[in-house]
């Protein structure tokens, strides 16, 4: 059995430290009342988000046949996001807004959740 090189994890721990250090930020910067409004709330389902987004980059990268992320879900939730952020310029009142909020996260979990459970089917089967 040929000794395989190691990966290099280098990228993989570069974008995890940087997505920890942005959550990082978005707690320490805000107090406690502020995680009841649905910015803080998109921010943080985003944050997440863009970690499986980037967990997807760095795994298709290392294959010949990428997975590709339900854009639908992902557009979707980004104009959900865009409305819950923007409601005063969009003159949806505060429920509204806390709705969009809610759509927002649902279709980053939603989305993200496709991600792993793609990640975990295609995964090489140990011998």
């Amino acid at each position: 059995m040929p000794d395989s090189p190691p990966k290099p994890h280098r990228k993989t721990v570069i974008g995890s430290g940087l997505l920890c250090f942005a959550l990082a930020l978005v707690v320490l910067f805000t107090g406690p009342g502020a995680f009841r409004s649905p910015e803080a709330v998109v921010v943080v389902a985003a944050i997440g988000a863009a970690a499986v987004l980037f967990q997807l980059r760095i795994r298709n990268a290392s294959r010949a046949s990428g997975l590709r992320p339900p854009m639908f879900l992902n557009m979707l939730g980004i104009l959900f996001a865009l409305a819950a952020l923007f409601p005063g310029a969009l003159g949806l009142p505060p429920k509204l807004a806390q709705t969009m909020a809610l759509g927002s996260v649902c279709s980053f979990a939603i989305s993200s959740a496709l991600i792993l459970h793609s990640f975990r089917k295609h995964s090489p089967k140990p011998e």
